[in-house]
C-alpha cells in the first residue's frame, strides 16, 4: 500500500496507523529494535507469521523509509533488515503500549495483567542465528 501526497493522512496517529496496520507489523518492528535480522531469524522470533505476511510488511517499511534491506554479494546470499533512524525513533512508541498495555485490567477483574518482560522494545526476543 503507497500513498500520493494527496491521500497521505495528515494527521499523524492516521499516518502512524497506516504504516503500522495490520498483523505483526509492530512486532517486526520492536524485533528489529535489537538490531539488523536476516528474514529466517525474525520468522523465528515471530512463530506464526507467514513469510508472506513478513515479506509485505517488510516491504512497506522498505517503502517508507522505516527499514533497510542490505544484500550482501555472498554465496550463500545474505540479506540483512535494519531500522532506519526514523524506524528506531518508535522505540518510546513501543514502549509506552507497553507500559499502557500493562494498565489494562483483566476483563473479569479490576486488576491489571502483567507484562512480560520480553514484550519490552528493550528485550524483544530475537535471535542471532545465521539463517536467513
Amino acid at each position: 500500500m503507497s500513498f500520493s501526497a494527496d491521500q497521505w493522512p495528515e494527521c499523524g496517529i492516521a499516518r502512524f496507523l497506516t504504516l503500522l496496520d495490520g498483523p505483526w507489523a509492530t512486532l517486526v518492528i520492536r524485533e528489529l529494535l535489537n538490531g539488523p535480522m536476516r528474514f529466517g531469524d525474525l520468522m523465528k522470533a515471530l512463530p506464526g507469521v507467514s513469510a508472506h505476511t513478513l515479506t509485505n510488511r517488510l516491504r512497506r517499511f522498505e517503502t517508507y523509509g522505516l527499514v533497510t534491506r542490505t544484500a550482501y554479494p555472498e554465496i550463500p546470499p545474505r540479506v540483512e533488515y535494519e531500522l532506519t533512524p526514523v524506524g528506531r525513533g518508535l522505540r518510546p512508541v513501543l514502549d509506552a503500549m507497553n507500559d499502557w498495555a500493562g494498565t489494562v485490567p483483566r476483563i473479569d477483574s479490576d486488576d491489571a495483567v502483567p507484562i512480560s518482560a520480553s514484550c519490552s522494545a528493550d528485550t524483544a526476543s530475537s535471535s542471532t542465528s545465521s539463517t536467513g
